[in-house]
């Protein structure tokens, strides 16, 4: 059997680690558009750009497992095409790759500004290695930064680049942080404490032109302008789902897959970020989390081997900012029943989501006891009263 895996990241770590451990003894082929071999990326924006982290340790694998795997990597190429009919993969580098079963973990790519000057020298996006490193080269103490974007990504920047002294300004184009992963009460939880360190947040802001000459001199919103030495722009992110759909898979906001991590081509599969998938309360989700590139990429490699096991996760996230570690689970939605468990003050509470009373998700500040809880009590589909949730007198063991 010849395996091919296109993209070199979480999925595609995990699923080499998945078929070796399955004892899968044909030829493997991971093709990746980086010079690297797979590395973890949240560091990037956290304690690797904080000089923290050294970079052998953002590498998932030591490359000696690679060749235990019987894996080749082949790593400053794309791939070009797809044959489906022919089963093969043709690489940018003009080489052409057979295959028998094919795996899609090409992951997403950072959503570029939109506006004018937006391709200003001084602009950056953090996605990869070489971002963090050429970024950290400006962080020097009094230049002023301005984030685009109130997102994880543009958060963790701020919260880390307050150590060498730069002035931040956030900016947000909605009304509060956060605002597509987190609660009301959890936003404003984060608006107050980055401006506690001295972070300038700008709510209702929306970019319109980065301006400058050489290098990039400020940005422009509807209110007025922000004077910035750099722009760090944390706007989200587009699935690399571009071969698949030319390839005639069939795609939607990632490319569509079954509970098994297959595409409408039983031969092909794919997994993590770049995946519309069956999430576990059973509707479509396309998730851009570590949690769901693994465990998505376990169920895909399972599948590809001919042992098909569904994939019904309870998805969890997490980030770090400051001294604040924010872990969520599940997946919440509009409607929801929000129940704030401890004092936000403290630095250390819970906001658990209730749908027709049952535990849906749960976001945790400083409080993994709330989080083991919630997802134990979202995965079982618990049913808890709101007041026994709010009441920190009962331990979160014993909630449910």
């Amino acid at each position: 059997m010849r395996f091919v895996i296109i993209g070199a990241g979480q999925a595609a770590a995990q699923a080499v680690a998945t078929l070796a451990s399955e004892g899968f003894s044909g030829s493997l082929t991971v093709v990746g558009e980086e010079p690297y071999p797979p590395y973890q990326r949240p560091p990037l924006s956290k304690a690797y750009m904080a000089g923290d982290f050294v970079r052998e340790r953002l590498f998932l694998k030591p490359e000696a497992f690679y060749a235990e795997s019987h894996c080749e990597l082949r790593l400053g190429v794309t791939a070009a095409a797809i044959d489906r009919a022919a089963k093969t993969v043709t690489l940018s580098s003009g080489d052409t790759l057979a295959y028998d079963r094919l795996l899609f973990a090409t992951g997403d790519r950072v959503r570029k500004l939109p506006c004018p000057g937006a391709d200003l020298p001084g602009v950056y996006y953090l996605r990869g290695i070489d971002d963090s490193d050429a970024l950290r080269r400006h962080l020097v103490a009094g230049k002023k930064l301005a984030v685009v974007g109130g997102g994880y990504i543009g958060l963790e920047v701020a919260a880390v680049v307050g150590k060498y002294g730069l002035h931040v300004t956030v900016v947000e184009a909605m009304d509060r942080l956060m605002v597509r992963s987190a609660s009301p009460q959890v936003s404003e939880f984060y608006r107050k404490l980055h401006e506690s360190h001295g972070v300038d947040i700008r709510l209702n802001q929306a970019v319109t032109a980065v301006e400058g000459k050489s290098w990039v001199e400020a940005v422009a919103t509807g209110q007025g302008r922000i004077p910035a030495d750099i722009v760090v722009a944390g706007i989200g992110v587009v699935p690399n789902c571009e071969l698949a759909l030319v390839a005639g898979l069939a795609c939607d906001n990632g490319i569509v897959v079954d509970e098994f991590g297959a595409t409408s081509d039983p031969d092909i599969f794919a997994a993590g970020d770049c995946t519309n998938h069956v999430s576990f309360h059973g509707k479509r989700v396309r998730l851009e989390s570590v949690q769901n590139a693994i465990d998505q990429a376990k169920h895909a490699a399972l599948a590809m081997l001919g042992k098909p096991t569904p994939y019904r996760e309870v998805p969890w996230f997490w980030s770090d900012q400051y001294d604040i570690k924010l872990q969520i689970a599940g997946l919440v939605q509009p409607g929801d029943t929000a129940v704030v468990r401890g004092d936000p003050s403290t630095h250390k509470f819970s906001v658990f989501h209730l749908r027709d009373g049952i535990v849906a998700g749960v976001e945790a500040v400083n409080a993994a006891p709330d989080y083991i809880a919630g997802r134990r009590l979202i995965a079982a589909r618990a049913r808890v009263a709101p007041e026994r949730i709010a009441d920190t007198s009962v331990p979160a063991k014993q909630l449910g």
